[in-house]
């Protein structure tokens, strides 16, 4: 992931990206300055992945290792990552997440950052408040770089209309998904394993795999001029994959590796399709056991560890393990029918075997 400098093409994007929000932001109100603080403290972190997908899809593609197109290419890269972390800023309000790659979640360091100065009004309330709101201020940076970055290139009026429509509808699926997301942890769940499932997996196609995986390789390839239709046949199973072993990570990651506390997606009470499978699966004790654990805040480390036996013991950690590999092995054949060019095709098959088979 190294070579043409990608990684450090893209810090120093984002470090551009990050001084030029400070000053628009401070020009408006120099106590907002700690909202890009907390922004670029988000991006200092994080796999990269879906730069990673967007940039090598635009060089398998053909764009070039050099010059404004690749300029364009590495800033569109960075507006992905921003929109990342938009997303993240809103997911941690909504599953009451503490922490996020090994710091306070946004939400809880402005109630913290309340509290500390000793001001009026909820500190808890201020935290969202604040985050939403943080939220919001990425999504615009995240589509000011990917209109410098689209005004750097000699595309025509027609394909960077395109590029412009695939990120919008990029966001448009996440946002429709992030609500499902919210609806199903709400609704009746476990009654019906294989309706609980569907939905789940309705969930991970709009939300996660639209903007993780899919999208940032279709942009890479319109970006570079070319028909992105090859390469989505690569993106949706590839992107269901990547959001499936997230959710083991969820359950079963080393804290250390995931910068969240083991056990956080039970904790939270997620409704992933590994939970659907362990009702479907397991004993009436093994269900009983992820019922009655699954979204209880006060879950300690015995019992998320009861509930991960469960979840093993069912069958379903295994069965969930056989539905990755089959989607990965489906995204790696429909790769290798695609007409691309090295080094990008080298480097997408790479950051492909790394998203699924990561550990953090």
């Amino acid at each position: 992931m190294e070579s043409e400098d990608f990684s450090a093409a893209v810090t120093a994007a984002l470090t551009a990206l990050g001084t030029r929000l400070t000053a628009q932001v401070t020009a408006l109100g120099p106590d907002a300055a700690p909202l890009v603080e907390q922004v670029e403290q988000l991006l200092q972190g994080g796999k990269r992945l879906r730069a990673s997908f967007a940039y090598w899809s635009f060089r398998a593609h053909g764009g070039p290792a050099s010059g404004d197109w690749h300029v364009a290419a590495i800033r569109t890269a960075a507006a992905l990552e921003v929109f990342q972390a938009a997303a993240l800023f809103h997911d941690d309000v909504f599953d009451a997440a503490d922490t996020r790659r090994g710091h306070p979640s946004a939400h809880r360091a402005f109630e913290a950052r309340h509290r500390a100065a000793g001001w009026q009004g909820d500190p808890a309330a201020f935290g969202v408040s604040t985050a939403v709101l943080l939220g919001d201020l990425a999504l615009v940076a995240a589509q000011q770089e990917l209109t410098t970055a689209l005004a750097l290139t000699s595309l025509g009026a027609e394909q960077r209309t395109r590029v412009q429509e695939a990120y919008n509808q990029m966001g448009l699926e996440v946002m429709v998904g992030q609500y499902l997301d919210v609806q199903a942890a709400n609704a009746p769940w476990g009654d019906d394993p294989a309706a609980d499932e569907a939905r789940s997996r309705q969930i991970v196609t709009a939300k996660a795999a639209s903007y993780s995986v899919r999208y940032p390789l279709a942009i890479g390839a319109l970006l570079a001029g070319q028909d992105p239709q090859p390469i989505d046949r690569v993106g949706l199973p590839l992107g269901i994959a990547f959001q499936l072993r997230d959710d083991v990570l969820g359950v079963f990651g080393d804290e250390a590796e995931t910068g969240k506390p083991v056990g956080g997606d039970l904790v939270e009470g997620k409704r992933t399709v590994l939970a659907a499978r362990t009702l479907a699966l397991g004993t009436p004790q093994q269900q009983r056991t992820l019922r009655d654990g699954l979204g209880r805040p006060d879950l300690g480390r015995a019992d998320i560890a009861a509930i991960q036996a469960a979840i093993r013991d069912s069958g379903a950690y295994a069965s969930h393990e056989r539905l990755i590999n089959e989607l990965t092995v489906e995204a790696e054949a429909a790769l290798a029918q695609c007409q691309l060019t090295d080094p990008g095709a080298a480097r997408l098959r790479e950051t492909l075997a790394r998203s699924v088979r990561r550990q953090a």
